[in-house]
């Protein structure tokens, strides 16, 4: 072999060597790098946002009922939907904006029925505090079906659907929690029962032979129920503890209304609404009850639409 080629294949051999040691000791750095364990003397950089574990309450109740925070599922359940609420920053801080409108409707009806103030709660964690559907066809800030919204009482029809009315929702819901209540004479069970109905809780209480609820075996969304309402709470009674700084700007206003007792049928909806100084569009925002473009009303029957005060 010639000497030039023999020295060139030798250099290339060395470079090749030179090579593979320092890709094994770069992959060697990194790997202990990546594995190096977080301390407490680590210097984060200041500036930076970290998400922080909840600090969960040492004690809660709903309704005046303990929450056995002793019990490790318990605590873990509450943390879940804690963290959960805490940092769905979107959906909680509209629910706060939206408070501020409805809570002062929904709280005098719930405290003249006799329910304890923590089921507006229930409603914050139904709907949003708004009028949405859900894949059932629960309907409105109380999503109610539409076969139970017509055992306690509302209106509902091609024309009409008093799930969209807060107020009369509101108060079919009180009906609904009191009856509730005179069969399990737990409030914990009875908000329970709004999510998984009165019929299975009372089956789970037999087969399981207990009427604790946090001694029960239940489905997911039954199980977390609770807990989503207590999340709700402590949220919405100490915002800025749990990352929530609203100034009151921020908040949505109450809506400024007059009432308009309608005792005829109404054939055009729009043009009624011209007829008293308001579009058609701000008509249904503050009527979401109403469905249609007219309203019949029978002998006998009336109904309070609500017009918008003028500035």
């Amino acid at each position: 072999m010639p000497r030039r080629l023999f020295t060139i294949l030798i250099a290339t051999l060395a470079v090749g060597i030179v090579l593979v040691i320092y890709l094994f000791t770069e992959r060697k750095e990194k790997k202990e790098e990546i594995q190096e364990p977080v301390t407490e003397e680590m210097v984060f950089v200041e500036g930076m946002n970290y998400a922080m574990p909840v600090v969960l309450p040492d004690t809660a109740d709903f309704a005046g009922e303990s929450v056995p925070m002793d019990i490790y599922y318990v605590k873990e359940q509450f943390d879940r939907e804690m963290t959960v609420n805490t940092y769905w920053h979107s959906a909680t801080l509209l629910i706060l904006k939206r408070a501020a409108r409805w809570l002062p409707v929904i709280e005098p009806i719930l405290a003249k029925n006799g329910i304890p103030d923590d089921f507006k709660y229930v409603a914050m964690i139904e709907s949003g505090l708004m009028n949405v559907v859900s894949p059932s066809g629960a309907a409105g800030y109380w999503q109610f079906l539409e076969k139970t919204g017509k055992e306690y009482g509302l209106v509902i029809n091609r024309e009409l659907d008093e799930r969209y009315h807060v107020v009369k929702a509101t108060e079919a819901a009180c009906q609904y929690l009191k009856k509730s209540y005179l069969k399990f004479g737990n409030w914990t069970l009875v908000a329970a029962s709004y999510n998984a109905g009165p019929n299975r809780i009372d089956d789970v209480m037999g087969e399981q032979m207990t009427r604790n609820f946090y001694e029960m075996y239940l489905n997911e969304e039954t199980s977390r129920y609770i807990f989503r309402i207590l999340a709700m709470k402590f949220i919405y009674t100490d915002p800025i503890r749990y990352g929530f700084k609203l100034e009151k700007g921020d908040l949505y206003d109450p809506l400024l209304t007059k009432p308009l007792v309608v005792t005829e049928s109404i054939s055009d909806l729009p043009a009624f609404a011209r007829q008293h100084k308001t579009s058609y569009r701000m008509l249904k925002e503050l009527n979401p009850w109403l469905r249609s473009d007219k309203l019949s009303v029978k002998r006998g029957e009336e109904f309070t639409i609500s017009l918008p005060i003028a500035d």
